[in-house]
Parts: C-alpha cells; sequence; structure tokens
C-alpha cells in the first residue's frame, strides 16, 4: 500500500503527524508512506522512521500556482499511491492528489473540498479537541474509530552522524549538563516568557553546576543575545539563528532538559523525548499540548487567558510577567 500525505505548515504540526504516520504502520505494517511539505520541513521528516520519503512541495504557503500544481501530480502518478491523507483544511491542498488522481483522499470538511476530496469526513470537535486527534483520526477507516481511542506519541530519532557533526561545527561538548531554552515563538509576543525570567533559570541552572544552549530562528537571535549577555561566556552558546533545522534536532536530543515557550521547538524537544517545561501565556495547551512523557505544563494564571492575540489587547502581559522563574524552576527541579 503506497499512501501520500499532504503535510502542514508548520513545524510543531509536522512533528504531530508523526502520530498518525506511527497509525498507518499499526495497521499496515508494509505501507509505504510520503510526505509532500514544504522543503524547510525535510529534516524533521527524515527524523520520523515510519516515512519512506519527503517530497518537497514547491508552493508556498497560501499560493496558487495551478501550472507547478499540476507538475508536481505529474510527476507523483508513478508512484501509484493508493489514497492521499490532506491534512491542511485548505481548498489548495486538496489539488494535488486530484491531478494525481490518486484513488482515495481522505481529509476533514474544509474549504470547498467537496469532489477533490471522496473520502470526506465531518469534524466532531467534541470528539477531537486535540489537533492530533485529528491526524491519527484519519488513519482509519471512516465510522471505526472508537471515542476513548488513545494517540502514539511522537518518537524523533536522530542520527549519530547528525549528532557528531553538529557537536564539533559549533565546538560544543556534553561534558556539563545542558538546559535548553527556546525563548522564540513565531505566532507573537504574547507567546514569549520575558528574557529576564529566562535568563534567572539559566543562571541557577549554571551556578548548579551546568551550561546553556539558546535555540531558535533569526528572529530569536537578538533575545538569545540579551539572556546570554546575563550569564557567563564560557557556560553558553547562542544557537538561534545559526543552527540548520537539522542541526537544532541533533543538540536538542542531547540535551539534560527544556524550557520553551509554546512553538515548533516546544514539540521537536517533546518528540525527542526531552524532560520539557512548557510555558503557556497567551495560548492554551488544550489544543496542542506537548505530546511526550516527560512535560511539565505551566499555564497562566490570569482571567484573560487565553487570548490567543499576537499582542497583548491590554499592553501589560501579565499571562507572561507574572509566571515566575520560581515556579519555573520548580518545575524543572521534579523532571
Amino acid at each position: 500500500m503506497n499512501i501520500l500525505i499532504v503535510g502542514p505548515s508548520w513545524v510543531g504540526d509536522m512533528v504531530m503527524a508523526q502520530s498518525l504516520f506511527m497509525a498507518l504502520k499499526s495497521q499496515h505494517p508494509n505501507a509505504n508512506i510520503d510526505v509532500l511539505a514544504p522543503a524547510w520541513s525535510r529534516p524533521i521528516i527524515e527524523a520520523m522512521p515510519e516515512v519512506r520519503a519527503a517530497i518537497d512541495m514547491p508552493v508556498g504557503h497560501g499560493a496558487l500556482q495551478l501550472g507547478v500544481r499540476r507538475a508536481v501530480a505529474d510527476s507523483l502518478k508513478p508512484a501509484a499511491y493508493d489514497q492521499a491523507i490532506i491534512l491542511p483544511n485548505s481548498l489548495k491542498s486538496a489539488l494535488i492528489p486530484w491531478l494525481a488522481g490518486i484513488p482515495k483522499r481522505t481529509g476533514w470538511k474544509g474549504e470547498f473540498r467537496y469532489g477533490l476530496l471522496n473520502d470526506l469526513r465531518p469534524l466532531d470537535k467534541s470528539v477531537y479537541s486535540l489537533m492530533v486527534q485529528k491526524y491519527v483520526a484519519l488513519a482509519y477507516p471512516k465510522g471505526t474509530l472508537p471515542k476513548d481511542f488513545v494517540c502514539p506519541n511522537p518518537k524523533l530519532e536522530c542520527s549519530p552522524e547528525h549528532l557528531s557533526a553538529a557537536l564539533s561545527g559549533f565546538h560544543l561538548s556534553l561534558e556539563r549538563p545542558v538546559l535548553a531554552l527556546c525563548p522564540g515563538a513565531e505566532f507573537g509576543r504574547a507567546k514569549k516568557w520575558p528574557e529576564r525570567h529566562y535568563a534567572e533559570v539559566a543562571s541557577r541552572h549554571i551556578k548548579s553546576g551546568g551550561q546553556v544552549w539558546l535555540f531558535g530562528s533569526k528572529n530569536d537571535h537578538d533575545a538569545c543575545t540579551k539572556i546570554a549577555a546575563e550569564l557567563p561566556a564560557d557556560r553558553v552558546a547562542v544557537l538561534a539563528g545559526e543552527t540548520s533545522l537539522q542541526q537544532a534536532v541533533a543538540l536538542l536530543s542531547q540535551v539534560q532538559k527544556v524550557v520553551s515557550n509554546d512553538s515548533g521547538l516546544m514539540h521537536v524537544a517533546s518528540a525527542l523525548g526531552r524532560p520539557l517545561v512548557a510555558l503557556f501565556g497567551s495560548t492554551s495547551p488544550d489544543y496542542t499540548p506537548p505530546l511526550g512523557d516527560q512535560s511539565e505544563i505551566i499555564k497562566a494564571d490570569i482571567d484573560c487567558s487565553p487570548c490567543f492575540k499576537r499582542d497583548c489587547p491590554f499592553g501589560h502581559y501579565k499571562c507572561l510577567e507574572d509566571m515566575s522563574p520560581d515556579r519555573v524552576w520548580s518545575k524543572l527541579e521534579i523532571l
């Protein structure tokens, strides 16, 4: 059985999609699973042993480019896929499997996709309250999934070669216990725990004999530099904006503990089995929590949270400001 997955466009969502791949493999052990997704996601997909191949999606998020989509569809026809599972809800995401003539095209009801999908599922949010449940449910024939089903947790695997190259490339050592900090979030400031709080937790870890690695994108480099400025230079490494995603995955696989905002790297760390403290300010863990067995969640203790806004509507950011380093440190100590 050959299955094509049209993958999501965000790091965290791609990590959670592994639960779907694991559920498919449990039912069809010999199935070949290929994932069509943005090129940036290849390092994540290649860390999933359930996937045979990552196929780069050349069309940007939200763009139509019908001619390009038709060319991609033509390139997929020789694989003779039996089924396509489309994870995004957009009409555009369903075009390529339809153009490729894949006989069974599965997905949730979304943006006028009647006809493009012929295995269309109505979404009962009272049953599928978590995003990962929405993904895993698509692994099963319509109407056959029990309401008390359990989703397998994502489990990313890092190759020793990638790890060795990343450690040597950034001149990093594992002689001291590593606390990883992920102070960024693409959604906006209302998801970001203050830098001074991160610096306080990092300082405590260093005083206990450890070292700190700071992860993130180029957009997070300045924030990570501010945190590092409060710490001994020989005990901190600013990796934000310096690593590739593949290198970040490899390095995160070796850290002892992680503190992260609600972000893609939170899901990566969780799927690598790292003990994690996940911080939720303007957002909620009720839909996309970290799925690892060693995850501690801290939610804002304030009436207006979660607001799901990029910036605080009141300008005070108390949901994050009042989340004390003591509270986070106490969670770290029990991990």
